[in-house]
């Protein structure tokens, strides 16, 4: 399979996935325009982790039942309704609940990432991965720069009626040019979702990538929820076109998630996700240091986001390569759980920023990455081989699940 169609899924990610992070920037805007709390406004981000994660749970799975470009269709297009919502939105709780909606509804990226492992096959699973990742977590970066300058002109409304369009591109985009690839599973959607507790019962490293990431999300989450209020209680009361500047800082560290996807074919992934753990560490006992000036805020950002960027790439590398059949499953499990520890640090980061502003921040930051590296020292199975055994097709409501890997 040629690049060309990965780099066309990686820009196709990046805008979608763009529909979760728009609000970062934007929570001062929300409080003022709204006449709420910091705490308040924080909820919009914590609904979109939170909408996120169920979106993950209940369409991700469908990827190995029905075709994909129909499922792309669907869910593109109700993202489009509530983003929509947002833009028109009258009262804050109205905000959260089409925040809510519009995550739920932007699970697109998740079903890319194990399609282009499928295209591409055991020997360049890594790479595909990687450049698809590029794509998604470029489009995370840049949409806080996006939404934080067109908001500071043209205010925040105008934000989410760009993301509207931009989303409805993308879904016809999906239905013209990707290529058709054949279910993998014929099943029922009950029995679907059933073989996704028994995968996580019996392969210890879904179990392992997916809840060390969950830990490294949360952190990550905490900072980029609490960023804009910290920029502004700052002396020089930045706003949020400052806060959305962070996301071009960050680029440079998720710029490496190509190169980590061929480092990760070539060394395995367990080591890169170590090393990128420690490095996350790092990055956050220095913005505890000297978080409180912008040079020490761009420095702790960029090897935040390279450590967070390469350790998640690696993660979904080994992962996939569990059961070749069960490859959205596998991702569904791993995304769900990723992202509910990411709505857990955002929920985390709001409060401790409330309480004890940014050393609590830090501290909910610093706790996280430690409690990773925890689970990656515990067992975690095996390295699966490139010919991994998949969840066999379901009769009626029951699975007969053979293990051979």
């Amino acid at each position: 399979m040629r690049q060309s169609i990965y780099w066309l899924m990686a820009l196709a990610a990046g805008l979608v996935i763009a529909n979760n992070y728009y609000n970062q920037p934007l929570l001062v805007d929300f409080a003022h325009t709204f006449a709420a709390s910091e705490r308040d406004a924080g909820e919009v981000a914590i609904a979109a982790q939170a909408g996120y994660a169920l979106g993950l749970l209940l369409f991700v799975p469908l990827g190995d039942k029905v075709d994909r470009r129909k499922l792309f269709a669907v869910t593109l297009s109700a993202a489009v309704v509530a983003l929509a919502a947002m833009a028109a939105a009258p009262t804050l709780p109205w905000l959260v609940a089409a925040s809510f909606a519009a995550s739920m509804a932007s699970v697109a990226p998740q079903l890319l990432t194990p399609y282009a492992a499928q295209l591409a096959g055991p020997q360049g699973r890594g790479t595909a991965v990687g450049i698809v990742m590029l794509g998604l977590l470029g489009g995370i970066l840049v949409s806080r720069t996006v939404s934080g300058t067109i908001a500071t002109f043209f205010g925040w409304r105008t934000v989410y009626i760009a993301a509207a369009a931009a989303t409805a591109l993308v879904a016809i985009a999906f239905i013209r040019v990707l290529p058709p690839v054949a279910p993998t599973f014929s099943g029922s959607y009950r029995a679907l979702m059933g073989s996704l507790a028994q995968l996580l019962r019996e392969e210890p490293v879904v179990r392992q990538t997916s809840f060390v990431s969950a830990l490294q999300f949360a952190a990550f989450s905490a900072f980029w929820t609490t960023l804009a209020f910290h920029l502004h209680s700052l002396d020089a009361r930045y706003g949020s076109e400052t806060a959305g500047l962070f996301g071009l800082v960050g680029i440079a560290g998720a710029s490496g998630s190509y190169a980590i996807g061929r480092l990760t074919d070539a060394y395995g992934p367990r080591r890169i996700v170590f090393c990128a753990t420690l490095l996350f560490l790092a990055s956050y006992g220095l913005l505890a240091w000297v978080g409180g000036t912008i040079g020490g805020l761009i420095v702790g950002v960029v090897l935040l986001d390279l450590g967070l960027q390469s350790a998640h790439v690696s993660n979904m590398a080994r992962n996939l390569g569990v059961r070749n059949r069960a490859m959205s499953r596998a991702n569904t499990l791993y995304m769900t759980i990723r992202f509910t520890g990411g709505a857990m640090g955002s929920l985390l980061g709001n409060y401790a920023w409330s309480v004890w502003h940014w050393p609590g921040v830090c501290g909910v930051g610093i706790v996280c990455a430690c409690l990773s590296l925890v689970l990656q020292i515990l067992p975690g199975g095996k390295e699966p081989s490139a010919g991994a055994a998949s969840l066999p097709q379901a009769r009626a409501s029951t699975i007969a699940d053979a293990r051979t890997n």
